[in-house]
């Protein structure tokens, strides 16, 4: 698998209903399908239906991950641009594996790549950018917008996200065949704890980053895996808070993943996409932020939110009431184990679609109960 384009000298790291007069508030962050990275899983069909895989000719096959974030727009990183252009690069979107038949994909061809004017290729600082399409996609269960996250969000320390690819599944290490796109959830670990870390090689943390991985290591995203989407889940809707940019080595856990954070980007993203602006949601993290208590040499002071700043934020936040990001085919129990025969003699499982699609309660000879957002379809 050819490398991701850029820099080596650390390793670089890396998924639709109607659109219609309404933002894509209305559309993004719903994953019908959703109930190796390193450390990873094969996603199920459907999991995660804003994955991207990016292909151009020079690399002859997948070389960087991306998220839909519109009916037209694709989000990535922009270290995945420092060499080719729109000329031969095209997006797959609904794609599960790299190898054989991939029935719910469709390809697309890219007419226009737009990267932040402030990246700088020897630090990774504002490692994002924006790929059009050259015409709109219709949306379905495999293929739908990611919310984004609003430039208020709060992501504090252990906030669980999901990182997902088709990128390498440990240092030289090749995804196997059929090449499945593959999924993790990591902990956010904290700027500030991020920071202490990467000092150590003078590397600098920035407001524009985000990291995750966990203390010990053992899970993280990798090469081939940039570009693509870290997202956290607020209520039944995904919430794009990162995208894959670099690390040193993979699931080492004195190095978290690197990440550029999605929300400082807001009016950036606005300004280059004028009609049919993708959905952003404020994501909010609750309690104290862990974070606060991480302390070294060179650490910037804490910073706090004025109470004012945060109430005006809540306000306009529920001006629109999101109805974007929703996974519907993304169910999972994370971290489970095999239950054993009959120990729980209330579980009721729910068929149609062809099979299971949702859970439920044995309450009486008579009565289930379940959850309502499983019959909105």
């Amino acid at each position: 698998m050819a490398s991701p384009p850029g820099p080596l000298a650390l390793l670089i790291t890396l998924l639709l209903l109607p659109t219609g007069s309404n933002s894509q508030l209305d559309v993004c962050g719903q994953a019908p399908l959703n109930t190796k990275i390193v450390g990873g899983a094969d996603a199920p069909e459907g999991a995660w239906p804003w994955q991207a895989s990016l292909h151009h000719t020079s690399f002859g096959g997948h070389f960087c991950g991306g998220s839909l974030i519109n009916s037209q727009w694709v989000l990535t990183a922009a270290h995945c641009f420092t060499s080719i252009t729109a000329t031969g690069l095209t997006v797959y979107l609904g794609r599960q594996t790299q190898e054989g038949n991939n029935t719910n994909e469709v390809l697309q061809t890219v007419s226009q790549i737009i990267c932040h004017p402030d990246y700088n290729s020897d630090t990774f600082d504002n490692d994002i950018c924006l790929l059009r399409l050259a015409s709109n996609v219709t949306f379905t269960n495999f293929i739908r917008p990611v919310c984004l996250a609003e430039a208020t969000s709060s992501f504090h320390r252990d906030t669980t996200s999901w990182v997902t690819g088709w990128g390498t599944i440990g240092t030289g290490v090749s995804l196997p065949s059929p090449q499945t796109l593959q999924e993790v959830d990591v902990p956010v670990t904290g700027n500030r704890n991020c920071f202490c870390k990467y000092s150590v090689r003078d590397i600098t943390i920035t407001d524009n980053m985000i990291c995750a991985g966990l203390d010990e290591g053992g899970k993280d995203s990798c090469q081939g895996d940039s570009g693509g989407p870290m997202v956290n889940k607020q209520g039944e809707r995904w919430v794009q808070s990162g995208v894959v940019s670099f690390g040193i080595g993979c699931a080492d856990g004195s190095f978290p993943g690197v990440y550029a954070r999605v929300s400082q980007y807001q009016s950036w993203i606005n300004t280059q996409i004028t009609t049919n602006q993708p959905g952003f949601v404020t994501f909010t993290s609750s309690g104290t932020d862990g974070d606060l208590t991480a302390t070294c040499s060179g650490l910037p002071p804490v910073t706090t939110t004025t109470t004012a700043t945060t109430t005006t934020t809540a306000a306009t936040a529920t001006t629109a009431p999101p109805k974007c990001g929703r996974a519907p085919l993304n169910t999972r129990i994370v971290n489970g184990d095999n239950a054993t025969e009959g120990a729980w003699p209330w579980q009721a499982s729910l068929h149609a679609f062809g099979g299971h699609f949702c859970g439920g309660s044995l309450i009486n000879s008579q009565w289930v109960l379940t959850a309502a957002h499983c019959f909105e379809r």
